[in-house]
């Protein structure tokens, strides 16, 4: 049984303010710790900068036990973890980059119960050195996080398919703990519309969650779509827009890791001092470019979504999508990275006009996505024909090579269920539906072209809609026209 005595209020209190040094809870912080120290399911969607990690960390903190945080990136494990061990915490990280010895002293650390929180991903959550260690029936695990939930609806079915089989996790590790034991379940995301939330809560398959909602909506937060009527052009309203805040620090958001390097480069032949990031580079040379940017050294990254997530720099004053997202789940993530000291900052996405005659890239770019998807889900069925009734998801990997999406696809669309992480059976009752992606890719192009207020037209497109109701920001550039 997990022994939980309840802790009083003053004892959580205490502890926020001695670890954090806060006086007190910001809104809904204190009813979110609350809610997972009971041990509640739980799915909490607040906007970027608005305080997340404390809401799981300071829980784990105060329980005996260990409690598990699956994240997507290594530098959001790395900032986050680092600022706990600042703290003097009992917090630990594994990935795939790290050196053998710091890989064995956290194995180690966490066989002795050492740990309160450990920080991996889904995949190295589900690799087997580690699987075996948390299945140890003496190991007691309170509570599994998932942070930035929204990458299992983003990339859950495109390309990291270990975050499809989570849901399985729970039940499988239950398994091995004492009778009565209980491990909760939250996940934390700045961005889901209903359509998502639905998704993380099906595939985690939570227990009646408690939810938390707090809506986008950023008061300093300026957005703008400008057409570039020509490659050239896009350049030209990008130089234009960096020479009039020459002081200003800002994120450069580009589609592809090529963009990112091209761009970079290009900015630096202009004499700007800037760097090329993307998760293609190395652990090094990606911890070189953050910090040189939080110091302040280089005042933009020309980056991919690889960057910024949950990487704090309050004074960001402007964000520029130099290509427009796929996602509007990913636009408002990134647009979120400015304007966190609440002052104003500006969001501006420059597109290619309509036709596409005078610069077809942004619909060649949308098209070469869908027909991705779609490529991706016929593998997914013709797949189908060829897979065993129920089988192990390395052999089948051996067998047929990248399989994995398409056992993250067929798990989509109900052909297929996880009896654990490892093992799957297909079900004959699925149905094809389109990818949620598709759906996702059509909004982001509305929003795009939309004359409403920008933001009316965000709190609706997550769910909002009551706040949505006669709304008119002021401020957007359709508000401002």
């Amino acid at each position: 049984m997990n022994n939980h005595k309840t802790k009083s209020w003053e004892e959580v209190l205490t502890t926020f303010q001695k670890i954090w040094g806060y006086e007190d809870f910001r809104s809904p912080q204190g009813e979110i710790v609350n809610s997972l120290l009971t041990q509640k399911d739980a799915l909490i969607i607040m906007p970027t900068g608005g305080g997340k990690s404390i809401c799981f960390q300071l829980p784990a903190l105060l329980q005996t036990g260990l409690t598990l945080v699956v994240s997507p990136l290594v530098a959001l494990m790395e900032n986050q973890v680092q600022e706990l061990l600042e703290r003097q915490q009992k917090a630990a990280l594994l990935h795939s980059e790290l050196s053998t010895y710091q890989r064995r002293a956290t194995l180690q650390a966490l066989e002795k119960q050492q740990l309160r929180l450990l920080y991996l991903s889904p995949e190295t959550l589900l690799s087997p050195p580690v699987w075996e260690r948390l299945c140890h029936p003496e190991l007691q695990i309170n509570g599994l996080i998932l942070d930035e939930a929204h990458c299992l609806v983003q990339w859950g079915e495109t390309f990291r398919p270990a975050y499809r089989r989570l849901g399985a996790v729970r039940p499988a590790l239950l398994k091995h703990k004492q009778p009565g034991t209980k491990i909760s379940i939250a996940a934390f995301t700045a961005t889901a519309d209903p359509l998502a939330q639905k998704t993380i809560q099906t595939v985690l398959q939570l227990h009646q969650p408690e939810t938390f909602r707090l809506n986008p909506y950023r008061p300093n937060l300026h957005p703008t779509v400008r057409i570039a009527w020509t490659p050239r052009g896009r350049k030209q309203q990008l130089i234009k827009f960096i020479q009039n805040r020459p002081t200003q620090a800002g994120l450069i958001y580009v589609r592809t890791r090529r963009d990112s390097e091209n761009l970079a480069a290009w900015l630096a032949e202009m004499g700007y001092k800037t760097a090329s990031y993307h998760a293609g580079l190395g652990a090094t040379e990606r911890r070189e470019v953050e910090a040189s940017w939080l110091g302040g050294k280089i005042l933009f990254v020309v980056c991919t979504c690889a960057f910024g997530m949950g990487i704090n720099k309050p004074n960001v004053r402007w964000v520029i999508h130099y290509h427009a997202p796929h996602l509007l789940s990913e636009y408002v993530q990134e647009i979120g990275r400015a304007g966190r000291d609440g002052k104003p900052a500006e969001a501006l996405t420059l597109v290619s006009e309509p036709t596409g005659w005078l610069d077809p890239e942004d619909q060649q770019r949308q098209q070469f996505f869908q027909e991705q998807m779609r490529s991706q889900q016929q593998k997914a069925q013709q797949l189908i024909k060829k897979l065993p009734q129920q089988g192990e998801v390395n052999a089948i990997n051996k067998l047929f090579p990248d399989s994995a999406i398409a056992l993250a696809l067929l798990h989509s669309s109900g052909q297929l269920t996880w009896l654990d992480p490892f093992h799957y059976k297909i079900e004959h009752k699925g149905k094809n539906q389109p990818p949620t992606q598709l759906h996702a890719a059509q909004q982001m192009t509305q929003y795009l072209n939309t004359k409403q207020c920008r933001w009316q037209f965000l709190l609706n497109a997550f769910g909002f809609d009551k706040e949505a109701n006669n709304w008119r920001c002021g401020h957007c550039d359709n508000c401002r026209n």
